[in-house]
């Protein structure tokens, strides 16, 4: 009895992958979408909407400055 594998039985084999993701990627989408709706409700110019669309993306960044800003970091 041979119980080693042959390299045509390792090659068949495939591994699952299963990938979890949290909710980070939840509140990101709706923060996202509420800063958009901040900036472009407050935007008196097309080019400050657009400026307003870029920020959106970034919210993170300057929530993150802001915090460390006001914990004197």
């Amino acid at each position: 009895m041979n119980t080693e594998e042959s390299s045509e039985e390792r090659k068949s084999r495939k591994r699952k992958v299963s990938y979890r993701s949290g909710g980070s990627g939840a509140v990101y989408g709706f923060g996202l979408i509420g800063a958009w709706i901040y900036y472009l409700t407050h935007a008196t110019t097309f080019w400050l909407g657009m400026l307003g669309l870029l920020k959106g993306i970034f919210w993170p960044a300057f929530l993150v400055f802001e915090v460390m800003k006001y914990l004197g970091m």
